[in-house]
């Protein structure tokens, strides 16, 4: 069998020992796997050619993956720019355990509706 068609940010993850291999260089060393499991499929939708290591092409890539699972997983957030750019990227990644938050706002938001006052007297 031929070489495939050249991946697509919007095709599944290519599948092949090269990519794998790669993309397992890029796991953290604490990564759980639920998160790594996700933003190995980042990687590998977003990847194209493999990168040369240390490239800055390589490290914009990883640094957005990252973004990326640190928002989908720990709730973080960045400047919109960049939120953007990691979003579009994973356009089609279906996670189906991340962790539901309740940010500072909608729980400022409960409080003033309840009429709850913050002070203590």
């Amino acid at each position: 069998p031929g070489p495939g068609p050249a991946p697509s940010a919007r095709r599944p993850a290519p599948s092949g020992p090269p990519q794998a291999a790669w993309a397992e260089t890029l796991r953290g060393a604490c990564e759980p796997e639920h998160h790594w499991r996700y933003r190995r499929e980042f990687l590998l939708r977003n990847v194209g050619e493999l990168p040369a290591a240390g490239s800055a092409q390589l490290q914009r890539l990883v640094s957005l993956s990252m973004v990326w699972a640190n928002h989908v997983f720990l709730g973080c957030r960045y400047p919109p720019q960049v939120m953007e750019k990691a979003l579009e990227m994973a356009e089609g990644i279906q996670v189906t355990d991340a962790p539901v938050r309740t940010t500072r706002d909608e729980l400022v938001a409960k409080v003033k509706k309840r009429g709850i006052s913050s002070s203590n007297g």
